[in-house]
């Protein structure tokens, strides 16, 4: 239902882009409008196809539709941004197109009709619009031997297609581009971001802690196991103390997936690896991951904590399920998570999203580490993320406690990154 429902969305949005991409700057009938429009059906569709069975087929079948059905995702949405922050531009010069719909250089006459003297536009080059060069009858020679004098009203491409093509051309060029720039920092390397946070109880000889914070990698169609390999190697040489995955680690199942996550039982830590759901684990089955991480060397976390002693000191590492774990009865709970520990000592919460920040501000937590917003992924979208969040990436703080939320390792959907590069990042312990 929720895909028939965003598959009709998606149609009507894009009834939108063809109107100003392709009805607007072709000629009715000519062979680039026919191409502009099956184009765009094609990309529909594999759009489509790509958001609604990215993870339910083999990702060696998904990977030949995802690909493409997701970079023209990315395309769309910023076509459908730059379009319509056009359309001011057209509301202010309407006057001036009033002007030449008005002296009928657009190609029609008062009266709505076609003016005799570009009439040949009905005959024009299908894909260029190109009036075809027609012999004409010299011009009979007057009684008094005066040369005709040549028509200024030559046809001409009207103001209003000018600026259609204008605005489409704009639109298109820079969606392109950043797009294309996109795709590269997404599959580039994860950026290592090191951040020290001070904790109030956190024992000080447990000072200098690190923990590797990983999430939202999203292994599935287009990410596969070099990736995964880059991502362990970056880890691995930062020689950490604790490596916490917060989850979205896969879109899909373990029978297609566990080649490509293998490569994550060679992460090294001093206390281990530990995981938690995000809402993607849910989407394709969460209980198959929860069972096949430990194979790994992955301990799960599922509204449970345990006890790092670092260096003689000791601070609790907890771990919550995803906030939309209760839609499969499996829901977050970080008083569970955090019972019967000693409150004198530090508390460590991994949480997929932001939005557990206020049940681990009641419960008094030191610092929650967090993922799942990709920072926004594709800039602007991150002030829609900031809206359902309250968060998008970096550090906040509210009363006592501290969160830290990653822009995440890999992407979802389109492999494009706008104004949010990934990256791994490398929490540092300090005590107060």
């Amino acid at each position: 239902m929720f895909f028939s429902v965003l598959s009709i969305l998606i149609t009507a949005v894009h009834f939108y882009l063809w109107k100003r991409l392709v009805l607007d700057t072709t000629l009715p009938g000519s062979l680039a409008r026919r191409i502009g429009t099956i184009a765009l059906v094609v990309c529909v569709a594999l759009m489509i196809a790509a958001l609604s069975l990215g993870t339910t087929v083999s990702p060696q079948v998904a990977r030949w539709f995802a690909w493409p059905g997701y970079l023209w995702l990315a395309m769309f949405f910023y076509l459908l941004l730059l379009l319509l922050a056009l359309e001011l531009p057209r509301l202010v010069l309407r006057r001036w197109l009033r002007k030449d719909d008005g002296d009928g250089r657009d190609g029609r006459d008062a009266k709505g009709g076609a003016k005799p003297d570009i009439a040949a536009a009905s005959a024009a080059d299908p894909v260029t619009g190109t009036a075809p060069a027609a012999a004409t009858d010299p011009a009979p020679a007057s009684d008094a031997g005066t040369d005709a004098v040549p028509s200024d009203r030559s046809p001409r491409m009207s103001r209003r297609l000018l600026l259609s093509r204008g605005s489409a051309a704009l639109a298109g060029a820079v969606s392109l581009g950043l797009v294309g720039y996109g795709t590269t920092v997404a599959m580039g390397p994860p950026t290592i971001t090191r951040v020290p946070i001070t904790l109030r109880r956190l024992d000080p000889r447990a000072g200098g802690c690190r923990i590797a914070l990983i999430s939202d990698v999203h292994l599935g169609p287009i990410i596969g196991r070099d990736f995964t390999q880059r991502i362990v190697d970056l880890v691995n040489a930062e020689r950490v103390d604790v490596v916490a995955i917060a989850g979205d680690l896969v879109d899909g199942d373990v029978a297609d997936l566990a080649d490509a996550a293998s490569p994550l039982a060679d992460l090294r830590s001093t206390h281990g690896t530990f995981l938690v759901t995000g809402n993607h684990e849910y989407y394709v089955g969460y209980r198959q991951w929860i069972d096949f991480v430990p194979s790994l060397g992955i301990r799960p976390l599922r509204n449970e904590r345990v006890e790092i002693r670092h260096r003689g000191g000791v601070f609790d590492l907890a771990g919550i399920n995803d906030a939309t774990g209760y839609q499969w009865q499996d829901p977050g709970d970080v008083g569970k998570a955090l019972a019967g520990r000693n409150t004198e000592r530090a508390a460590v919460l991994i949480a997929h999203q932001p939005v557990d920040f206020d049940d681990a501000v009641r419960h008094d937590v030191d610092l929650m580490l967090a993922g799942h917003t990709h920072g926004g992924q594709l800039s602007p979208f991150e002030l829609a993320v900031n809206l359902q969040q309250g968060a998008v990436a970096g550090f906040y703080q509210r009363e006592r406690t501290k969160m830290y939320v990653t822009r995440g390792a890999g992407f979802w959907g389109p492999p494009v990154r706008v104004g949010a590069p990934p990256d791994i990042t490398i929490v540092e312990l300090r005590p107060a």
